[in-house]
């Protein structure tokens, strides 16, 4: 019985893109290797935000899909609580397969951490690594840190283990198309590009027609779900545009994160009263808050490193007869204009450009995106990169 040891920080009932993308992509992969293997999963018990609690087991078992989530120490997004967290998580991993045999290690990674726990069991294990790439850990950090000195002794010895954790690696998949650049010195690796994807309980609202809500709505509504964070640098775009908007806009912010407390603050400063701050909420309930929207908004700071990322909250916006409205560069707002039917977006952080860009566009007309449905179902990309893994058992 071969045994696949799949390594994802995040996993069901957790609610972030490492969840969503991880957690049917383990259930296809399962299914697609029953009779013959088993795939156990290493996670983490919920815990992207603070303010989201879920109910979760620490051992499941689905027939051959095997899960076990490991309770993490309390913390909040800083960085030192999160190399706590990933100390902990690496350290069970590590415990729990003691005495184990692996027959292939899939990690899944946007921060390298789980990219090296996959490295090291490899390594251990003597066994091929397939790593799912979902950012560039080292590219966007040397963005975030602001301090030279602590850049000058950081980077070379994460490049150094980075290189080594891509070199060991057979197969490396690429979530974004924007990454290709960053990984050409990596020779004899097998590259692919299986990007993120619309859940079935996209798909399904999808198929259903949505009113207009433009017609009754005096109030237009502007929803955004998701990270609040530095990444998202919403401080930075809502207050100021929704002071320039005015009372005829509603701003609905749903998430929790490391900057939370910047944009209330910003908020507060400026006494701007037409935007909203909610909790994260369960997806069924999401996609009633979507549902309702006149707009839907997505936002990434100005950071170089952006540029090359495809973020997976674009295909979870463009299930919606509302308009996107994207604060995104680079390799993002070419996927969005060449794929994406009535959308608007505008360069991160311009207040300016989004404002106009939401007085101007026409939400009145028919959306039709039957054509981005199709060709990025998730249960297709995943069957797909399923197959892609099972070649190397």
């Amino acid at each position: 019985m071969k045994r696949i040891i799949y390594l994802t920080f995040y996993f069901e009932p957790d609610l972030c893109a490492g969840s969503f993308r991880n957690s049917p992509l383990a259930k296809v992969l399962a299914d697609k290797v029953k009779g013959d293997g088993v795939v156990e999963v290493y996670t983490t018990m919920p815990n992207r935000y603070d303010t989201y609690h879920a109910e979760a087991s620490a051992y499941e078992e689905r027939g051959n899909l095997i899960i076990h989530r490991i309770a993490l120490p309390a913390h909040e997004s800083g960085m030192m609580d999160q190399i706590k967290s990933f100390y902990t998580y690496f350290m069970e991993v590590i415990r729990l397969n003691k005495g184990k045999k692996a027959d292939l290690v899939f990690a899944s990674s946007s921060r390298l951490f789980t990219a090296f726990l996959g490295y090291i069991i490899s390594v251990k294990y003597k066994k091929l690594l397939y790593l799912d790439i979902r950012d560039i850990f080292v590219d966007t950090i040397s963005d975030v840190i602001k301090s030279p000195l602590i850049k000058f002794f950081m980077l070379p010895v994460l490049k150094l283990i980075e290189h080594q954790i891509f070199s060991k690696a057979v197969h490396i998949n690429l979530i974004s198309g924007g990454f290709k650049s960053y990984f050409h010195p990596f020779k004899g690796v097998q590259f692919s590009e299986f990007t993120n994807g619309i859940d079935d309980e996209f798909l399904q609202v999808a198929s259903k027609p949505q009113r207009l809500r433009h017609e009754t709505n005096t109030v237009k509504t502007i929803v955004y779900a998701g990270n609040i964070g530095e990444g998202q640098g919403l401080h930075k775009i809502i207050p100021q545009a929704a002071e320039k908007l005015g009372i005829g806009y509603q701003f609905i912010i749903i998430g929790d994160g490391g900057a939370k407390g910047k944009l209330l603050l910003e908020l507060e400063k400026r006494q701007v009263t037409n935007v909203e701050v909610r909790k994260p909420i369960q997806r069924n309930l999401l996609i009633e808050e979507y549902q309702k929207a006149d707009y839907l908004f997505l936002h990434l700071n100005d950071l170089d490193a952006f540029k090359k990322v495809l973020p997976s909250k674009i295909f979870e916006l463009a299930t919606f007869s509302s308009p996107m409205i994207a604060g995104v560069s680079g390799y993002a707002k070419e996927f969005i204009e060449r794929e994406i039917r009535s959308s608007f977006v505008f360069a991160p952080c311009d207040v300016e450009a989004m404002v106009q860009g939401i007085k101007e566009m026409n939400v009145s007309k028919e959306i039709d995106r039957n054509e981005f449905f199709n060709k990025y179902k998730r249960d297709h990309i995943n069957h797909a990169m399923a197959d892609s893994i099972i070649q190397y058992l």
